[in-house]
C-alpha cells in the first residue's frame, strides 16, 4: 500500500481509505484508548482549572487582579519545566511507573494548593502542578508509540480531542464548584480524582519497556536539544504552536475580565458554559488527526491559521454581544486544536524512535507560549481594556500565518514539513 505524504493528493492505495485492512488496524484496544483519554483530560485539567477563578482568587488572597495572571503563568513555567526534565524519561524509563508515579505526586500538589494561605505558597504550588501535568504528554507519546503508523494521527487526534475536552470541562466545572463550595474545593476535588486515576491507571496499563537507550540521564536531556537542532520540522511546528497557543492563553485568560465586571457581572458558572462553544476544538482535533494521515497536513494548517486571525474580529464586540464571543471562542478552538493535532503528527513521523523527547521539546514551545500570553493579556486589559486584548490575539494570529507562509514557500520547505521532495 501507498503511505500517506504530507501534500494534498491522496492515492487511491492509500491507507486513508475507508477499506483499512488488518495491517493498518490500530495496536490500541479501545478500553485503553479510552482510559488514557480520560487520563489526559483530567490530568490537563488541573493547569487550567485557575482560569475562571482568578477574581476569587485574587480576592481571596489580597492580590491586585493586573497581578493574578501570574498563577496561570505560574503553573504554564512549572509545566515547561516539566517538558523538559520529566517527559523525555518516557524513553529511558518504564512509561506505567512514570505514568503512575506522576499521577500520585500531582494529587499531592493540588492538595498544596487547595491549602495554601500565602501568594508564595500558591504560586510555588501551582509550579509544581503544572510539573506534574506533564503526564498529559507521557500518556500522549505512549499512545502514539503503540500505535500504528497509518492510524497514529486517529489515535492521537483522539486523545488530543480528550485533552481539549478535559480544558472544557475545567473551565465548567471549576466554575460551578467554585459557586457552591469556593475556589478551594476546585482542587480538593481534582486530588482526589488524580489518585483513584492512579489507581486504575496501575492496574490496566502493561509495563511496556521502551527502546533501551545507550544514554544516562543528562545525556537524554541534551539529546533533547540535539532534536531541536537537527529535526527542522521540529523548529517550524514548535513555533507555529508558540504562537498559536499564545492567542489561546490571551484569550481564555482575560476573557473572564470583562465577563465577571459590570455591566454584564456573570457568575463563575456562566463564565464557565463559555467553555462549551470550545467544543469545537474537540471535534477538530479528531478530524484534523484524520487529515493529516491522509494526507492534508498543510491545507489543514493554513485553514487553521487563516481562522485564527478571523476569530478575533467577533470577540471584538464581546462586551456588547455575548453571541459575537460565542463565535469567535468556537473559530479560535476549532482553529487552535487542528494546528495542534498537524504539528504533532508530522514531528511524530519525523522520529518514531524518540516521541516522549519530541513532544517534549514541541510542547516547550506550546507552553512558553501559553505563559507569555496569560502574563500579556491581563496587563493589556488592565492598561486599555478588552479592544487592546483583542488586537493583541489578531495580531500574535497574523504572525503565525506569516511565519507559515514564508516557510510554505521556501526551498526547504519540502525537508522542514515531511514532503518527499
Amino acid at each position: 500500500m501507498t503511505a500517506c505524504t504530507d501534500t494534498d493528493a491522496q492515492p487511491r492505495s492509500s491507507p486513508c481509505a475507508a477499506h483499512v485492512d488488518a495491517r493498518t488496524a490500530p495496536v490500541l484496544s479501545r478500553p485503553l484508548i479510552l482510559l488514557l483519554s480520560m487520563t489526559c483530560a483530567l490530568a490537563v485539567a488541573n493547569v487550567y482549572f485557575a482560569q475562571p477563578l482568578l477574581e476569587s482568587m485574587a480576592s481571596s488572597l489580597a492580590v491586585r487582579p493586573g497581578l493574578i495572571g501570574v498563577v496561570v503563568t505560574a503553573t504554564q513555567f512549572g509545566y515547561a519545566l516539566g517538558l523538559l526534565f520529566i517527559v523525555p524519561l518516557g524513553d529511558l524509563l518504564n512509561r506505567k511507573r512514570l505514568i503512575v508515579s506522576l499521577m500520585l505526586l500531582s494529587a499531592a500538589a493540588l492538595l498544596v494548593v487547595a491549602s495554601a494561605r500565602q501568594w508564595s505558597v500558591l504560586l510555588a504550588a501551582m509550579i509544581l502542578v503544572g510539573l506534574m501535568a506533564v503526564v498529559v504528554q507521557v500518556v500522549v507519546a505512549y499512545a502514539a508509540s503503540l500505535a500504528n503508523a497509518a492510524q497514529r494521527g486517529q489515535v492521537v487526534g483522539s486523545v488530543t480531542g480528550a485533552v481539549v475536552l478535559g480544558i472544557l470541562l475545567a473551565r465548567l466545572v471549576s466554575g460551578l464548584v467554585a459557586d457552591l463550595a469556593g475556589w478551594r474545593a476546585v482542587y480538593y476535588l481534582s486530588a482526589g480524582l488524580m489518585l483513584g486515576m492512579a489507581l486504575l491507571l496501575y492496574r490496566a496499563l502493561a509495563a511496556v519497556e521502551p527502546v533501551r537507550l545507550d544514554a544516562s540521564y543528562p545525556g537524554l536531556l541534551l539529546s533533547v536539544w540535539t532534536l531541536l537542532v537537527t529535526e527542522p520540522v521540529l523548529r517550524v511546528r514548535g513555533v507555529l504552536a508558540l504562537l498559536g497557543f499564545a492567542a489561546f492563553s490571551v484569550l481564555w485568560t482575560a476573557m473572564v475580565l470583562p465577563l465577571s465586571a459590570p455591566p454584564l457581572s456573570l457568575s463563575h458558572t456562566q463564565i464557565g458554559l463559555f467553555g462549551l462553544a470550545g467544543l469545537a476544538g474537540a471535534l477538530a482535533a479528531r478530524r484534523a488527526g484524520r487529515w493529516a494521515d491522509c494526507g492534508h497536513a498543510q491545507r489543514t494548517t493554513g485553514i487553521s491559521l487563516a481562522l485564527l486571525v478571523l476569530s478575533w474580529l467577533p470577540m471584538a464586540w464581546a462586551e456588547s454581544s455575548l453571541l459575537a464571543l460565542i463565535v469567535g471562542v468556537v473559530l479560535l478552538d476549532f482553529a487552535v486544536q487542528a494546528l495542534h493535532v498537524t504539528n504533532q503528527s508530522l514531528i511524530f513521523a519525523a522520529r518514531p524512535d524518540a516521541q516522549s523527547r519530541l513532544v517534549g521539546a514541541y510542547m516547550c514551545f506550546y507552553s512558553i507560549g501559553s505563559a507569555l500570553g496569560a502574563a500579556a493579556a491581563t496587563q493589556v486589559y488592565a492598561l486599555w481594556g478588552w479592544p487592546a486584548v483583542c488586537a493583541l490575539g489578531a495580531a500574535i494570529s497574523l504572525l503565525a500565518g506569516l511565519l507559515w507562509m514564508a516557510n510554505r514557500f521556501t526551498p526547504a520547505h519540502d525537508l522542514t514539513e515531511g514532503n518527499p521532495r
